[in-house]
Formats: C-alpha cells, sequence, structure tokens
C-alpha cells in the first residue's frame, strides 16, 4: 500500500476511536475530507504501525480529536487497533439529530476494529451540553451491541458517576408553545 492510503486508514482510525457511547455521528462527516495534523509522523508499512506525535489533531466535518499521540496499526491492510493518549485525550462530535456537541475524554482511548469496541482509559467522561455526563477511570462502549461498561481502578475505588438532565414534562412543553404563539 502507498503511504497516502495508510494516512487515510489511520485517520479513519481516529474517527472510529472516540466515537462516544450512544451517539453516532452525522451522516455527513463519513463524507468530509479527512484532515490530520500533528509535529511528526512515522508510517510504517513492513510492520504496519503509523506513529503521529506531538499536538495531534483530527478533523471531519463535525469530529475533533486530539491528543498527545496516536498510533494506529494494520494487520492485512484493514485497521485492526488505534490508540490516543493524552493529558487528556479528546473528541468532539455533533451526533446525527442533535443541536449540541458530544464530548469525551481521557487519559488514553483505544478503539479495537475485530470487537469493535471503544475503550477510554483514566479519567474517562462523555458528556454533552445539555447536562448529560458520565464519568468513570474506566468506559468501555461496544459498538454493535450497543452496550457500555464502565468502573474499576483509579483513586475513587472505581466507582461510575452518572448525571442526568431532567426530563421536562409534556406540560412544560405545552407552556412553551404557547408563550411562543401568544400575541
Amino acid at each position: 500500500m502507498r503511504p497516502a492510503d495508510h494516512l487515510a486508514g489511520c485517520m479513519l482510525a481516529g474517527v472510529l476511536l472516540c466515537m462516544p457511547p450512544a451517539a453516532p455521528a452525522l451522516d455527513s462527516d463519513r463524507n468530509q475530507p479527512i484532515h490530520l495534523e500533528s509535529d511528526k509522523a512515522s508510517i510504517d508499512e513492513q510492520q504496519g504501525v503509523n506513529i503521529f506525535t506531538g499536538n495531534v489533531h483530527l478533523q471531519q466535518g463535525t469530529l475533533n480529536l486530539r491528543g498527545h499521540r496516536m498510533v494506529v496499526y494494520i494487520t492485512d491492510g484493514s485497521i485492526s487497533r488505534a490508540e490516543i493518549d493524552g493529558s487528556p485525550a479528546t473528541f468532539v462530535q455533533r451526533p446525527e439529530g442533535e443541536d449540541s456537541d458530544m464530548h469525551a475524554s481521557a487519559r488514553r482511548m483505544e478503539y479495537y476494529a475485530s470487537d469493535e469496541r471503544i475503550i477510554l482509559l483514566g479519567e474517562a467522561r462523555v458528556w454533552d451540553t445539555q447536562g448529560y455526563d458520565f464519568r468513570s477511570e474506566r468506559i468501555d462502549y461496544h459498538l454493535t451491541k450497543n452496550t457500555v461498561d464502565a468502573g474499576g481502578g483509579g483513586d475513587n475505588g472505581g466507582r461510575v458517576h452518572i448525571t442526568l438532565p431532567p426530563r421536562q414534562t409534556s406540560g412544560e412543553n405545552d407552556k412553551e408553545a404557547e408563550t411562543e404563539t401568544a400575541p
């Protein structure tokens, strides 16, 4: 494969690496060009290891991924695993059908292609601007099963912390609608 093909594969890994739980990306993001910047890039076709270091920033549509180091492993021409490290590594993306962005951060993010799984490690957090906030030392999201396992390790004994915003009752929505239509 050409280095450009590997580079495109590395960027795709970054996209897949950081998708947060229950927040599919905008369909239009997949059709946008991928921009990747780093201070240094090392692409080894023989070993199938691609390393980007120093202020790594990947952008594709609404997706923004940042970290200090991104490593992408290629096996038989396909991405097998991707890792991003940071202080923290961060992810921001607009979920399909939403008006606000979903955010994720962790000291380390790992994507495993064969298991279709993303793991956030070390001060892991997933949140949005509507008040949803999920924290743990480890968040393990299975993409195809749409399941999340969290907890384990860390200074807080591995506890999981979840904040859910209050739900609007139908009466609150009716009052807002009346206010908007009143002369």
